[in-house]
């Protein structure tokens, strides 16, 4: 136990309500008890951070959102919250009370407007959200962007939205669909995987010809999706639960949000239920919990889970970067076959390629007993 590191990044998961509905994510389905939700006073046992997202479901929804901000805040050095933008006239109003802080908002677009709008199966968000952003801009917010979640035939509206990022001068995050207990959804899968390969082997392309280093780094989080799409174990260990943590709108303390009921998912704890968040982080169960992310067979790649261990062992990717950045400024390409995998010395040797059912062989009475 002495061990454990503290952890630098946390991600709030503020509501299961949200008023869009979107076809790779089911949140909307089972929205949450808003009298049930995390408190204020919940939060104010979090420990110092580096990191905190904001999340939901749609985190504008909370009436309480400005309190949490602020709690938010003084936690944790930066503090960036994501939304769908819906609710223009909210978030504006808001932002502006927040604008000399350390915060940042990020707007969810999933494609071109007629696209966006269809996935997210609500007419005028992909305006919503462009207005949010201006909005922003107005207001003199600098750490404002937006990113895309690709699913199947949405990989070319990136490279779009990606230009139109830049000419805004805003930040532009990917992603790609996950099956989680987080997303209520078990379904979504790449079909048109070449397509969506080589869409991503552009934009990486393009990330190297910034002079932004953060931009060389989010080629490096691309590759990682390349690697995911074609099945390959991660290029780096997944520290979920000892480098960050998510808490779900009901106080449950999980390592990460891309844990699958029928493969395992168990909390930590429940915030509600201890002094201190120390409490929980140091305690044999949350130790249990750390030792099944070191051999979980899942391989997911998410920003969530994905920066904290890209920023821990930069060191360690920065050849990739400077190596890679130096091939495109010479006229060369990136060679997206060569998935560099790093053993830092802090990951099961097992990760990566256990399968479920050895997984289950292995820890099902603990999934058992900590459930119970």
């Amino acid at each position: 136990m002495s061990k454990v590191e503290r952890p630098t990044d946390a991600s709030l998961i503020l509501t299961y309500r949200c008023q869009m509905r979107c076809k790779m994510c089911n949140i909307w389905k089972f929205p949450t008890d808003k009298r049930k939700e995390i408190t204020t006073k919940d939060l104010e046992k979090l420990p110092k951070l580096k990191f905190i997202n904001l999340t939901g479901g749609e985190p504008f929804l909370r009436e309480d959102i400005e309190e949490i901000i602020e709690v938010s805040l003084k936690k944790a050095k930066r503090v960036v919250m994501s939304t769908s933008g819906w609710h223009v006239d909210r978030i504006l109003k808001i932002a502006e009370k927040f604008k000399n802080a350390n915060l940042g908002i990020r707007v969810s677009i999933e494609g071109l407007s007629q696209k966006n709008d269809y996935l997210r199966g609500r007419a005028g968000g992909f305006d919503r959200g462009l207005k949010v952003l201006l909005g922003l801009r107005n207001l003199g917010f600098k750490d404002i962007g937006f990113g895309i979640t690709v699913s199947n035939d949405t990989s070319e509206d990136m490279l779009w939205l990606y230009e139109l990022a830049k000419n805004l001068r805003m930040e532009f995050a990917t992603a790609i669909v996950h099956n989680s207990y987080y997303f209520h959804k078990y379904d979504n899968k790449i079909e048109n995987m070449e397509e969506v390969i080589s869409n991503f082997h552009e934009i990486i392309r393009r990330q190297l010809k910034e002079k932004n280093p953060k931009s060389w780094f989010r080629a490096f989080f691309n590759l990682g999706i390349i690697n995911l799409v074609r099945g390959g174990k991660r290029m780096l260990p997944c520290e979920a639960g000892t480098v960050n943590f998510f808490i779900d709108p009901y106080g449950e303390v999980y390592p990460c949000n891309g844990l699958e009921e029928n493969i395992w998912k168990v909390s930590m704890g429940n915030i509600r239920d201890f002094e201190t968040f120390e409490d929980i982080w140091f305690s044999e169960r949350a130790n249990k919990v750390r030792e099944m992310v070191r051999a979980c067979p899942k391989n997911c790649w998410m920003i969530g889970t994905a920066a904290p261990v890209i920023k821990k062992y930069v060191r360690h990717i920065l050849p990739w970067v400077l190596r890679n950045k130096l091939k495109i400024e010479l006229g060369k390409d990136v060679d997206i076959n060569c998935v560099p995998h790093y053993n830092v010395g802090n990951r099961d040797h097992m990760q990566g390629s256990w399968d479920v059912e050895g997984f289950k062989k292995r820890f099902g009475k603990w999934i058992e007993e900590l459930k119970s």
